[in-house]
């Protein structure tokens, strides 16, 4: 049991450190609106991840190849979407005022569409992390448990990390938080636009 949960760890902290659109959206969320009201978001992958096991369980295996393709489209436009905010923000920083609670329940719900529509989650689950539930489980049914709690928990924990720590430098300097917010904003647009092109490229070829 001891050897699923390690698994999950370390899978849990590679994905993390991995950047990625979902990792430079939370980023940006923790500059714009403080870790308070983004920490909350980093919750998003227990409301969409297990639908996605499910997917990848019961649906996945029975659809055409270009589904994962569309899904990319969408997911790169959404992401898109969000660069653009960013960029707003960049060009025109808020004053420093409380968030609001509105504020960490818009991030909360951008963040849960934005993992649903991420292909990667539907990838990694597909090739990694549902195969080795399915080996775990075989053998015991706490095996596999103990891998999905290893990687949820390590997963979580590490995202709410990142969030206070890029928030808290981001608080430190006004001007850093202004770099950050740009970095971020170009990130979620090099994102978008490779999802977008990627699943575009494979839809025509």
């Amino acid at each position: 049991m001891v050897f699923y949960f390690l698994q999950g760890v370390t899978l849990a902290l590679s994905a993390t450190i991995m950047p990625g659109p979902f990792q430079a959206f939370l980023l940006s969320q923790a500059l714009k609106n403080g870790w308070k009201r983004t920490l909350p978001a980093a919750l998003a992958p227990l409301v969409t991840d297990g639908p996605v096991i499910g997917l990848v369980l019961f649906v996945l295996t029975q659809t055409p190849a270009w589904f994962l393709d569309i899904l990319r489209i969408a997911g790169g436009l959404f992401i898109l979407y969000l660069s653009r905010e960013g960029f707003l923000t960049f060009k025109n920083p808020a004053p420093a005022l409380e968030p609001s609670s509105e504020a960490g329940r818009q991030t909360f719900l951008n963040a849960v569409v934005m993992n649903a529509l991420n292909p990667n989650p539907y990838i990694f689950w597909s090739v990694v992390g549902v195969p080795i539930i399915l080996t775990g489980w075989r053998e015991s049914a706490g095996f596999g448990i103990s891998f999905i709690a290893g990687f949820f928990g390590t997963f979580v924990c590490s995202l709410a990390a990142l969030i206070i720590i890029f928030a808290t430098a981001g608080r430190v300097d006004k001007r850093v938080s202004r770099i950050l917010m740009g970095i971020t904003a170009v990130a979620l647009l090099v994102f978008g636009l490779y999802q977008v092109s990627t699943g575009i490229t494979a839809v025509i070829t």
